[in-house]
This record gives structure tokens, C-alpha cells and sequence, in this order.
């Protein structure tokens, strides 16, 4: 197994209120080689969203991935992560230079912005795991 695709979410009710996950790992045919959907417990949108990422680079390299594309619908984290957008909170920091130092385990990744509906899978986990 060499490429992933993951798509990958995050939420919380409230910002910050109940957080949850959602992450879904495809092989380069498109097949689900897994789906995870979890509770965070209490967390801002945009930690959600990055504890979603993390989670999911984790997912692809548990996969054995050497290339990985990451798919997510917050503009904010993927411009912070292409180095787009500056990251000014220190939480959200930290967060990043977590993901940087992940990321940089592969060989090849790329990251990229889509509308909500286009991550409708990852959203779904989220909200299950939110409504628990």
C-alpha cells in the first residue's frame, strides 16, 4: 500500500462545546479501508478539525501509506497547513507543528480545501459521534 486518500473532519456544538471527529481512509481505488468517528469531549471547531487531521495522517501511516492526500472542508487549517495562512493562536501552534512533523513521515502529501457537501462521509462521523 503506498497512496491513501483521507478525508477528514471536525465539530464541536458551541465553540468550544462537545467535539467529535471524523476521518475516512480510502486506497487509491477509491475503497474504504476504514472509517472512524469519535468523540473528543470538550474542544473549539477548529481544534476539532485539527485533532481530525492528526488523527487522520495517524490512520494513513497505521495503513502504511508513503503518499497521502488529505481532504478537508476548513479552509482555516488547510491554508494554515499549506502555509497559506498564519497560525496565530497557540493552541492551534501546537496543533500545526504536530501535523507539520507528521506529515513530514511520507514521501508525498498534498493537502486540499473542499466545500462541506464534498466531505459528506467524514461530516457524517462527526455528527454521529456528536450525537453519540
Amino acid at each position: 500500500m503506498s497512496a491513501v486518500t483521507v478525508n477528514v473532519d471536525g465539530g464541536a456544538r458551541g465553540n468550544p462545546g462537545p467535539a467529535a471527529i471524523g476521518v475516512v481512509v480510502r486506497d487509491a481505488d477509491g475503497v474504504v479501508l476504514e472509517e472512524l468517528g469519535e468523540a473528543i469531549g470538550r474542544a473549539t471547531n477548529n481544534v476539532a478539525e485539527y485533532r481530525a487531521l492528526l488523527r487522520g495522517i495517524e490512520l494513513a501511516a497505521a495503513h502504511g501509506a508513503t503518499e497521502l492526500e488529505l481532504i478537508g472542508d476548513s479552509e482555516l487549517v488547510v491554508r494554515q497547513i499549506e502555509g497559506r495562512y498564519k497560525v496565530k493562536d497557540a493552541t492551534m501552534r501546537e496543533l500545526h507543528a504536530e501535523a507539520k512533523r507528521e506529515l513530514a513521515g511520507f514521501e508525498r502529501w498534498s493537502i486540499r480545501h473542499v466545500r462541506r457537501e464534498a466531505n459528506a462521509d467524514a461530516d457524517r462521523l462527526v455528527n454521529a459521534a456528536l450525537d453519540g
